[in-house]
């Protein structure tokens, strides 16, 4: 299992708005990979919402801010302009990054087993390494303690 220190599993996938993104094209600064289990919930809208209030706090710092769940581009498409979701939302679909990244597994959804994604966070520095990486994130106050650990 990846953790901090090691350099980012490098992938390219499909994003909201029809285009693609590879996580070593933005070297040069921070990014925030955060892991969501489904567009459109609960605790995934407050997590998202929370991260575009907070976004001009990241933009101040050079860091990019990347979301990531196993929904369909469609899915991330409305979810987007449902809330006026103002970064990426990152298309896995079968879950083979989120496998890399040690956040795809068996989770307990209203008390049955589900096959998805765990919520984590990775940031990762300007050279492409895992500066910290969170796993098991509550969507609540997360974005906060981000913000403020980068001194945004």
């Amino acid at each position: 299992m990846i953790q901090q220190g090691d350099v980012a599993p490098d992938f390219t996938l499909d994003r909201d708005g029809g285009e693609s993104i590879t996580l070593s094209s933005l070297r040069g600064r921070k990014v925030v990979l955060y892991f969501y289990p489904k567009d459109d919930t609960p605790g995934c809208t407050i997590q998202a919402c929370d991260f575009r209030d907070s976004l001009s706090r990241f933009d101040a710092v050079n860091t990019l801010v990347l979301g990531v769940s196993a929904d369909h581009v469609d899915s991330h498409d409305a979810f987007r302009a449902k809330f006026v979701l103002t970064f990426p939302l990152l298309a896995d679909v079968g879950g083979v990054v989120s496998d890399q990244y040690g956040v795809w597994g068996e989770r307990m959804v209203d008390g049955s087993p589900l096959l998805g994604i765990e919520r984590g966070t990775f940031l990762i520095d300007e050279e492409g390494r895992l500066e910290h990486v969170w796993r098991g994130v509550k969507a609540q106050g997360h974005v906060a303690m981000l913000a403020e650990l980068l001194g945004a």
